[in-house]
Protein backbone atom coordinates (compact mmCIF):
# COMPACT_ATOMS: atom_id res chain seq x y z
CA UNK A 1 0.00 0.00 0.00
CA UNK A 2 1.62 3.40 -1.01
CA UNK A 3 0.71 6.33 1.43
CA UNK A 4 -1.01 9.39 -0.88
CA UNK A 5 -3.12 11.78 2.29
CA UNK A 6 -2.63 12.42 6.01
CA UNK A 7 -5.31 14.39 7.49
CA UNK A 8 -6.72 15.63 10.64
CA UNK A 9 -8.71 13.00 12.17
CA UNK A 10 -11.80 15.12 12.64
CA UNK A 11 -12.05 15.08 9.01
CA UNK A 12 -14.79 12.72 8.03
CA UNK A 13 -13.52 9.99 5.43
CA UNK A 14 -16.33 7.68 5.59
CA UNK A 15 -18.52 9.10 2.24
CA UNK A 16 -15.82 9.43 0.61
CA UNK A 17 -13.98 5.71 1.25
CA UNK A 18 -17.53 4.45 0.41
CA UNK A 19 -17.50 6.26 -2.84
CA UNK A 20 -13.69 4.93 -3.41
CA UNK A 21 -14.36 1.73 -2.86
CA UNK A 22 -17.37 1.94 -5.21
CA UNK A 23 -15.05 2.95 -7.98
CA UNK A 24 -13.16 -0.17 -7.80
CA UNK A 25 -10.11 1.93 -5.97
CA UNK A 26 -8.20 -0.36 -3.59
CA UNK A 27 -7.32 1.30 -0.43
CA UNK A 28 -7.79 1.83 3.29
CA UNK A 29 -7.90 4.74 6.20
CA UNK A 30 -5.43 4.11 9.49
CA UNK A 31 -4.92 6.29 12.03
CA UNK A 32 -1.64 7.58 13.42
CA UNK A 33 -1.87 9.42 16.58
CA UNK A 34 -3.68 12.18 15.96
CA UNK A 35 -4.20 11.75 12.31
CA UNK A 36 -5.87 9.50 9.78
CA UNK A 37 -3.45 8.30 6.56
CA UNK A 38 -4.62 7.23 3.09
CA UNK A 39 -3.71 4.76 1.60
CA UNK A 40 -3.96 3.22 -2.15
CA UNK A 41 -3.08 -0.17 -3.77
CA UNK A 42 -2.13 0.95 -7.01
CA UNK A 43 0.13 4.42 -6.74
CA UNK A 44 -1.24 5.55 -10.76
CA UNK A 45 -4.41 6.23 -8.70
CA UNK A 46 -3.27 8.71 -6.45
CA UNK A 47 -3.40 11.86 -8.44
CA UNK A 48 -7.44 11.46 -9.66
CA UNK A 49 -7.78 10.12 -6.22
CA UNK A 50 -6.15 13.76 -4.31
CA UNK A 51 -7.94 15.52 -6.98
CA UNK A 52 -11.53 13.47 -6.11
CA UNK A 53 -10.66 14.47 -2.04
CA UNK A 54 -10.04 17.71 -2.82
CA UNK A 55 -13.13 18.48 -4.28
CA UNK A 56 -14.86 15.87 -1.74
CA UNK A 57 -14.01 18.31 0.92
CA UNK A 58 -14.48 21.60 -0.05
CA UNK A 59 -17.87 21.18 -1.88
CA UNK A 60 -21.03 20.80 0.25
CA UNK A 61 -22.95 19.65 -2.53
CA UNK A 62 -21.05 17.32 -4.13
CA UNK A 63 -20.51 15.36 -0.51
CA UNK A 64 -24.34 15.68 0.22
CA UNK A 65 -24.60 14.13 -3.20
CA UNK A 66 -22.04 11.10 -2.11
CA UNK A 67 -24.35 10.35 0.69
CA UNK A 68 -27.49 10.42 -1.35
CA UNK A 69 -26.41 8.10 -4.05
CA UNK A 70 -25.32 5.47 -0.89
CA UNK A 71 -28.74 5.74 0.78
CA UNK A 72 -30.44 5.44 -2.48
CA UNK A 73 -32.69 1.99 -3.79
CA UNK A 74 -30.14 1.32 -6.11
CA UNK A 75 -26.96 0.99 -3.68
CA UNK A 76 -26.76 -1.64 -0.57
CA UNK A 77 -23.81 -0.72 1.23
CA UNK A 78 -22.23 1.37 -1.45
CA UNK A 79 -22.48 -1.56 -3.90
CA UNK A 80 -24.54 -0.83 -7.07
CA UNK A 81 -27.34 -3.59 -6.37
CA UNK A 82 -30.81 -2.39 -8.67
CA UNK A 83 -33.72 -4.78 -8.63
CA UNK A 84 -35.70 -5.42 -11.81
CA UNK A 85 -37.82 -2.27 -11.54
CA UNK A 86 -35.00 0.17 -11.79
CA UNK A 87 -33.57 -1.19 -14.85
CA UNK A 88 -37.09 -2.28 -16.95
CA UNK A 89 -35.75 -2.26 -20.31
CA UNK A 90 -32.45 -3.91 -19.50
CA UNK A 91 -34.80 -6.51 -18.03
CA UNK A 92 -36.49 -6.65 -21.05
CA UNK A 93 -33.37 -7.56 -23.46
CA UNK A 94 -32.34 -10.29 -21.10
CA UNK A 95 -35.51 -12.12 -20.84
CA UNK A 96 -36.21 -11.70 -24.93
CA UNK A 97 -32.41 -13.15 -25.28
CA UNK A 98 -33.64 -16.09 -23.10
CA UNK A 99 -36.62 -16.79 -24.78
CA UNK A 100 -35.08 -16.80 -28.34
CA UNK A 101 -32.26 -19.31 -26.48
CA UNK A 102 -35.50 -21.92 -26.59
CA UNK A 103 -37.25 -20.87 -29.77
CA UNK A 104 -33.91 -21.14 -32.18
CA UNK A 105 -33.00 -24.31 -29.75
CA UNK A 106 -29.60 -21.88 -29.05
CA UNK A 107 -29.57 -21.51 -32.82
CA UNK A 108 -29.57 -25.04 -34.69
CA UNK A 109 -32.93 -24.75 -35.80
CA UNK A 110 -34.79 -22.78 -39.18
CA UNK A 111 -35.92 -20.58 -37.17
CA UNK A 112 -32.35 -19.27 -36.30
CA UNK A 113 -32.04 -18.44 -39.81
CA UNK A 114 -34.85 -15.60 -39.17
CA UNK A 115 -32.75 -13.83 -36.43
CA UNK A 116 -29.32 -13.40 -38.97
CA UNK A 117 -28.74 -10.50 -40.72
CA UNK A 118 -29.81 -12.07 -43.92
CA UNK A 119 -31.01 -15.47 -44.55
CA UNK A 120 -27.63 -17.99 -45.25
CA UNK A 121 -30.25 -19.88 -47.23
CA UNK A 122 -31.14 -17.67 -49.98
CA UNK A 123 -27.90 -15.81 -50.70
CA UNK A 124 -24.01 -16.40 -51.90
CA UNK A 125 -22.56 -14.44 -49.35
CA UNK A 126 -18.62 -16.56 -49.88
CA UNK A 127 -17.42 -12.89 -50.86
CA UNK A 128 -17.53 -9.37 -49.63
CA UNK A 129 -19.12 -8.31 -53.13
CA UNK A 130 -21.83 -11.16 -52.47
CA UNK A 131 -22.44 -9.99 -48.69
CA UNK A 132 -23.32 -6.65 -49.53
CA UNK A 133 -25.30 -7.45 -52.42
CA UNK A 134 -26.97 -9.97 -49.94
CA UNK A 135 -27.66 -7.33 -47.35
CA UNK A 136 -29.27 -4.84 -49.74
CA UNK A 137 -31.63 -6.90 -51.20
CA UNK A 138 -32.90 -8.00 -47.81
CA UNK A 139 -33.22 -4.53 -46.42
CA UNK A 140 -34.56 -3.54 -49.79
CA UNK A 141 -37.15 -6.09 -48.58
CA UNK A 142 -38.10 -4.42 -45.99
CA UNK A 143 -36.48 -6.93 -43.52
CA UNK A 144 -34.70 -3.81 -41.79
CA UNK A 145 -35.07 -6.11 -38.16
CA UNK A 146 -32.06 -8.38 -39.20
CA UNK A 147 -29.54 -5.55 -38.60
CA UNK A 148 -30.76 -6.38 -34.28
CA UNK A 149 -31.80 -9.26 -33.96
CA UNK A 150 -28.55 -11.25 -34.69
CA UNK A 151 -28.17 -9.70 -30.94
CA UNK A 152 -30.74 -12.46 -29.54
CA UNK A 153 -29.49 -15.54 -30.83
CA UNK A 154 -27.09 -17.46 -28.63
CA UNK A 155 -25.07 -20.54 -28.91
CA UNK A 156 -24.29 -22.05 -25.62
CA UNK A 157 -25.66 -21.37 -21.92
CA UNK A 158 -22.36 -19.73 -21.02
CA UNK A 159 -22.71 -17.63 -23.67
CA UNK A 160 -25.77 -16.06 -22.65
CA UNK A 161 -25.01 -15.91 -18.81
CA UNK A 162 -21.92 -14.41 -19.52
CA UNK A 163 -23.49 -11.72 -21.83
CA UNK A 164 -26.74 -11.52 -19.28
CA UNK A 165 -24.33 -10.45 -16.14
CA UNK A 166 -22.38 -7.58 -18.24
CA UNK A 167 -25.56 -6.35 -19.50
CA UNK A 168 -27.15 -6.10 -16.54
CA UNK A 169 -24.30 -4.70 -14.46
CA UNK A 170 -23.49 -1.88 -16.74
CA UNK A 171 -26.87 -1.33 -18.92
CA UNK A 172 -29.03 -1.11 -15.74
CA UNK A 173 -26.78 1.85 -14.49
CA UNK A 174 -27.25 3.74 -17.90
CA UNK A 175 -30.78 3.03 -17.72
CA UNK A 176 -30.25 4.58 -13.96
CA UNK A 177 -28.37 7.35 -14.53
CA UNK A 178 -28.18 8.40 -18.04
CA UNK A 179 -32.19 7.56 -18.93
CA UNK A 180 -34.22 4.91 -20.55
CA UNK A 181 -33.98 6.85 -23.89
CA UNK A 182 -30.02 6.88 -24.20
CA UNK A 183 -29.68 3.24 -23.22
CA UNK A 184 -32.21 2.16 -26.23
CA UNK A 185 -30.16 4.58 -28.56
CA UNK A 186 -27.07 2.36 -27.14
CA UNK A 187 -28.74 -0.26 -28.22
CA UNK A 188 -29.86 0.40 -31.70
CA UNK A 189 -26.08 2.27 -32.32
CA UNK A 190 -24.06 -0.45 -31.01
CA UNK A 191 -26.18 -3.67 -32.55
CA UNK A 192 -26.26 -1.81 -36.01
CA UNK A 193 -22.75 -1.00 -36.17
CA UNK A 194 -21.77 -4.37 -34.45
CA UNK A 195 -23.65 -6.70 -36.42
CA UNK A 196 -23.12 -4.78 -39.54
CA UNK A 197 -19.39 -5.27 -39.79
CA UNK A 198 -19.17 -8.47 -38.52
CA UNK A 199 -21.50 -9.30 -41.25
CA UNK A 200 -19.48 -7.54 -43.48
CA UNK A 201 -16.05 -9.59 -42.25
CA UNK A 202 -17.42 -12.89 -42.04
CA UNK A 203 -20.59 -13.20 -42.75
CA UNK A 204 -24.17 -14.19 -40.90
CA UNK A 205 -23.44 -17.19 -39.33
CA UNK A 206 -23.18 -15.21 -35.79
CA UNK A 207 -25.18 -13.88 -32.66
CA UNK A 208 -25.11 -12.97 -29.22
CA UNK A 209 -25.29 -9.61 -27.29
CA UNK A 210 -21.56 -9.57 -26.92
CA UNK A 211 -21.21 -6.53 -29.57
CA UNK A 212 -24.24 -4.28 -27.08
CA UNK A 213 -22.29 -5.26 -24.00
CA UNK A 214 -18.77 -3.78 -25.27
CA UNK A 215 -20.61 -0.95 -26.59
CA UNK A 216 -21.92 -0.14 -23.46
CA UNK A 217 -18.66 -0.81 -21.56
CA UNK A 218 -16.92 1.49 -24.09
CA UNK A 219 -19.37 3.98 -23.62
CA UNK A 220 -19.37 4.02 -19.79
CA UNK A 221 -15.56 4.14 -20.07
CA UNK A 222 -15.43 7.25 -21.83
CA UNK A 223 -18.34 8.73 -20.51
CA UNK A 224 -17.75 8.38 -17.00
CA UNK A 225 -14.55 10.29 -17.37
CA UNK A 226 -16.62 12.86 -18.31
CA UNK A 227 -19.16 12.97 -15.39
CA UNK A 228 -18.35 10.26 -12.70
CA UNK A 229 -21.28 8.20 -12.10
CA UNK A 230 -20.87 4.40 -13.36
CA UNK A 231 -19.89 2.04 -10.60
CA UNK A 232 -17.18 -0.86 -12.13
CA UNK A 233 -13.99 -1.73 -11.48
CA UNK A 234 -11.22 -0.08 -14.17
CA UNK A 235 -9.88 -3.68 -14.31
CA UNK A 236 -12.84 -4.60 -16.05
CA UNK A 237 -12.45 -2.13 -19.12
CA UNK A 238 -8.39 -3.84 -19.42
CA UNK A 239 -9.27 -7.47 -19.30
CA UNK A 240 -12.13 -6.51 -22.19
CA UNK A 241 -10.04 -5.11 -24.25
CA UNK A 242 -6.86 -7.45 -24.09
CA UNK A 243 -9.42 -10.42 -24.32
CA UNK A 244 -10.54 -9.13 -27.14
CA UNK A 245 -7.12 -8.50 -29.16
CA UNK A 246 -6.71 -12.37 -28.05
CA UNK A 247 -10.17 -13.39 -29.74
CA UNK A 248 -7.93 -12.26 -32.86
CA UNK A 249 -5.59 -14.94 -31.78
CA UNK A 250 -6.24 -18.78 -32.79
CA UNK A 251 -6.29 -19.04 -28.99
CA UNK A 252 -9.66 -19.31 -28.05
CA UNK A 253 -10.17 -22.28 -30.65
CA UNK A 254 -7.02 -23.80 -29.16
CA UNK A 255 -8.94 -23.54 -25.89
CA UNK A 256 -11.87 -24.86 -27.51
CA UNK A 257 -14.14 -22.37 -27.33
CA UNK A 258 -14.51 -21.58 -31.46
CA UNK A 259 -13.78 -18.89 -32.93
CA UNK A 260 -15.62 -15.48 -31.28
CA UNK A 261 -17.28 -12.69 -33.05
CA UNK A 262 -14.27 -10.30 -32.59
CA UNK A 263 -15.39 -7.74 -35.14
CA UNK A 264 -18.74 -7.39 -33.51
CA UNK A 265 -17.02 -6.77 -30.15
CA UNK A 266 -14.76 -3.92 -31.58
CA UNK A 267 -17.60 -2.29 -33.71
CA UNK A 268 -19.22 -2.70 -30.28
CA UNK A 269 -16.79 -0.48 -28.76
CA UNK A 270 -16.06 1.62 -31.04
CA UNK A 271 -19.56 2.82 -31.86
CA UNK A 272 -20.01 2.90 -27.74
CA UNK A 273 -16.52 5.16 -27.38
CA UNK A 274 -18.03 6.96 -30.34
CA UNK A 275 -21.76 7.69 -28.76
CA UNK A 276 -20.15 8.77 -25.45
CA UNK A 277 -18.15 11.63 -27.56
CA UNK A 278 -20.99 12.65 -29.48
CA UNK A 279 -23.99 12.53 -26.95
CA UNK A 280 -24.26 15.12 -24.10
CA UNK A 281 -24.54 14.03 -20.45
CA UNK A 282 -26.19 15.63 -17.89
CA UNK A 283 -23.97 16.96 -14.96
CA UNK A 284 -25.59 15.46 -12.12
Amino acid sequence: MYRVKQMDTTVNLAGFSRWLSGQGVAHRITEENDHQVLWLENPEHAEPVLIALERFLAEPDLRDAVERQHHSPVFVRGRWQPSPRHAPVVLGLIILAVIMIWVTAMGRNEFAAALMVIDPRDFDWSTMAGRVDALANTLAGGQVWRLLTPDFLHFSWTHIIFNAVMLWFLGSQIEWFDGRGRLIVLFLGTSIFSNGLQYLVSGPLFGGLSGVVYGILGYCWLSQRKVPRFHFPPALVTFAVVWMVIGFTPFTEFLGLGRMANEAHLGGFVSGVALALILPVKRQ
